[in-house]
Parts: C-alpha cells; sequence; structure tokens
C-alpha cells in the first residue's frame, strides 16, 4: 500500500510537469476538428504524444489508417486507456474528445514512469469514429481488447458521473424511391417519396405512445425530391433507435423499420433500409472499478451531484461493447458549463476553457491512479466478464 501511495505521487507529479503541453494537445486537436475515420492530424498528434512518452507506438492499428495501439510494461495486470478524437459534423469538438484524448496521454504519461515497478502492462488505443462509426467495435472485433484486465476513458460532460448511463444503440439509412411527375399538371403520374417519409415519422410519433421510458428514436432527413413542381421520386434519411439493453432494442428495432414499412405501402413507394454502422451495446461499468475511481476524482476535488431527471439517459457509446467482454468504466468529467450540454456549439466552446483543461489534468490524474489500484488488486484477472 505504501508503494501504491508512493507511484500515485510520482504519477500525479508527472502529469503536472506534462501539464502544458497535454493542454496544449487539447487545445490542437480541438481547433482542427475531424470526422469519424479521418481524424488524421489527431491521430498522429497522440501517437507522437504517446512515442515521446517512451511507449511502443502502432499508428494504423487493426487496419484502420487512425487508430492507434501504444504499450509500456511488461507486467502480468494489463490495463487499457482509450481515447477518441473524432469530431461533429459542423460543430466540431461538441461532445469534447479533445479532452478524452489529451487525459488518455496524460494518464498514459504518468502511467509509464511507473509500470514495471507495479507490474503493469499499460495500453493506449486510439479509438477513431465513436460518432456512429464505432471505431472501438472494430477494433474489439480484430483483438484489440484481447487480454486486457480493465479498460477506462473519461469524457467531459455538463455534470459529473461515475456511471454514463449508457443506451444500447442502432442506426440506419432509409431511402424510398417513387416516380417523378408534373407537381401541377399530372400529379396523378407521380409517386411521392417525401408523402412515404412523413408516413413514416407520423407512425413513429404515435408509436411513442407505447415505447418504453428510456427508448429513443430520432432521425433526419438528408433528401426528399429537388424542385417543388415535381413530384418527389426519392427521400433519403438516416435514423437512430435506442433501448435500455441489446434485448430490448432487438424488440424495437423492428417496430421502427414497420413504420417506415407503412409509408412505402401507403405511396406504392419502393423502401431499401441500411445499416449505418454496428449496433452500440448498452453501456455496463464495472462497480470496483467505478468505486476506485471515483474515490480517486474524489481526493482530486471533483464531486458527483445527482444527475438531473433524465440527464444524460439517452446517450450511448462503442464502449459499450468493450464493457460486455472487459471490466469497463466510462466516468464523465463535469465542465461547469451552465445552460451547455453535449452536442451543442456551447459545449464545443466549453471544452478549451479553464474547467475543460482542469478535467484534462484531473481525468488523467484519476485515470492512472485507479489503475495503480488495479495493479494492486488480488486476482484481478478472474474478474473479466
Amino acid at each position: 500500500m505504501e508503494f501504491a501511495t508512493a507511484a500515485k505521487e510520482i504519477v500525479a507529479r508527472r502529469i503536472k510537469d506534462h501539464g502544458e503541453q497535454l493542454v496544449a494537445l487539447s487545445h490542437r486537436i480541438h481547433a482542427h476538428p475531424e470526422l469519424g475515420f479521418e481524424e488524421t492530424l489527431a491521430a498522429g498528434w497522440v501517437a507522437d504524444a504517446l512515442d515521446a512518452a517512451g511507449y511502443a507506438v502502432r499508428l494504423g492499428a487493426y487496419d484502420l489508417p487512425t487508430a492507434v495501439h501504444a504499450t509500456i510494461g511488461t507486467g502480468p495486470v494489463h490495463v487499457g486507456i482509450c481515447a477518441e478524437y473524432d469530431a461533429l459534423p459542423d460543430i466540431g469538438h461538441a461532445c469534447g474528445h479533445n479532452i478524452i484524448a489529451a487525459a488518455a496521454v496524460g494518464a498514459a504519461t504518468g502511467l509509464a514512469a511507473v509500470a514495471d515497478d507495479l507490474g503493469l502492462t499499460v495500453t493506449v488505443l486510439g479509438t477513431p469514429a465513436e460518432e456512429g462509426g464505432g471505431g472501438k467495435i472494430l477494433m474489439l472485433e480484430r483483438g484489440a481488447f484481447d487480454g486486457l484486465d480493465a479498460a477506462m476513458m473519461v469524457h467531459p460532460a455538463a455534470t459529473e458521473t461515475a456511471a454514463m448511463p449508457g443506451l444500447a444503440t442502432s442506426q440506419f439509412e432509409v431511402a424510398y424511391r417513387g416516380k417523378p411527375a408534373h407537381a401541377g399538371a399530372w400529379p396523378e403520374n407521380g409517386i411521392n417519396a417525401a408523402d412515404a417519409m412523413t408516413i413514416a415519422q407520423v407512425a413513429i410519433g404515435l408509436l411513442r405512445q407505447q415505447t418504453r421510458g428510456d427508448d429513443r428514436v430520432h432521425g433526419i432527413v438528408t433528401q426528399a425530391g429537388s424542385a417543388p413542381n415535381v413530384i418527389p421520386d426519392h427521400a433519403h434519411g438516416r435514423w437512430i433507435v435506442r433501448s435500455a439493453t441489446m434485448e430490448a432494442l432487438a424488440e424495437l428495432v423492428p417496430r421502427i423499420h414497420r413504420c417506415f414499412e407503412a409509408g412505402a405501402l401507403a405511396t406504392d413507394s419502393a423502401l431499401t433500409i441500411e445499416p449505418a454502422g454496428p449496433d452500440y451495446a448498452d453501456l455496463r461499468p464495472d462497480e470496483t472499478l467505478l468505486r476506485l475511481y471515483r474515490a480517486n476524482a474524489e481526493r482530486l476535488g471533483r464531486t458527483f451531484p445527482p444527475l438531473p431527471p433524465g440527464g444524460g439517459v439517452g446517450a450511448a457509446t462503442d464502449m459499450g461493447n468493450v464493457s460486455h467482454v472487459v471490466p469497463t468504466i466510462h466516468p464523465m468529467l463535469g465542465l461547469d458549463c451552465p445552460g451547455a450540454v453535449n452536442h451543442q456549439p456551447e459545449f464545443a466552446a466549453a471544452c478549451i476553457t479553464p474547467a475543460a483543461d482542469r478535467a484534462v489534468l484531473d481525468g488523467a490524474t484519476a485515470m492512472a491512479w485507479t489503475t495503480i489500484d488495479v495493479a494492486a488488486m488480488a486476482s484481478v484477472r478472474e474478474r473479466r466478464p
């Protein structure tokens, strides 16, 4: 125990000493937002920082050009720390993945000084395309998480939360094909694909009365015709369905698909539904790891107020799939940004404030300390799901 305490002091000091570089990395990624699987700059910066910290680094790991695999130490206890760095269309880093990446690098930098002494192997996984592309799922399928005794990451949010309530999620592309005609002179000769999409949306809206309280259905129409005087012969949309568990999701998705089928039936349009990415599993945080993390975060002065009603309930992450295989935590770092929540431009602005910079260093330190605690646990490998 005394050695673990000393190791925590070494790690905290090392993270503090690298604080300016870690904050600069967060701001640099924030200033250059890149979409999923296109995070060339961010992945390169993360890889360079880990290389400088002494890690053996592979950029372009697991047949993904913007995935990173970096390892240090040869101990029997193997902990993985995940970094995300993709941004959202139009609103940039409105989910704060710049903070996630910098905190992961910070934790790795601190642990590099003590990994061998603690009997640790530390692996940092740079995971692309969390915002819908499921980078972690692809990496999980390709062996990136094999052999890990624990996996962790931190994520910024409006409110500090030890355990994010992550839902299971399915996403898909919808396309209707109709028949064009002059909308004023011969509308009876057309088949209106835009009407089919409207009917489906109305059906989904009515279905919500009969769905569970934590079910979510939302989407956008990306195209619905090209001119107001032409009966729309095509309509396209992208939709997301969420439920508390994979089992509940498997029940809900076919009901939503039937709403789209109703639009096709009513208008005589042709319908296609295609997956828009892998399904995200519900997040199952490990209670032991959570307890360790929370104690370490509180030691740093972070507090965990109760979530407001419904706060964060509909969120989802591909870390959920990892949590079904490896003991996992995904705590949220509050940024002290009243009135701003994730996926808003105001939250993107909050992700480079002093509170965000503190979150980088606190998140790095809390994860590193938690990793040290994991190294001290007896029979940790027996706790794999």
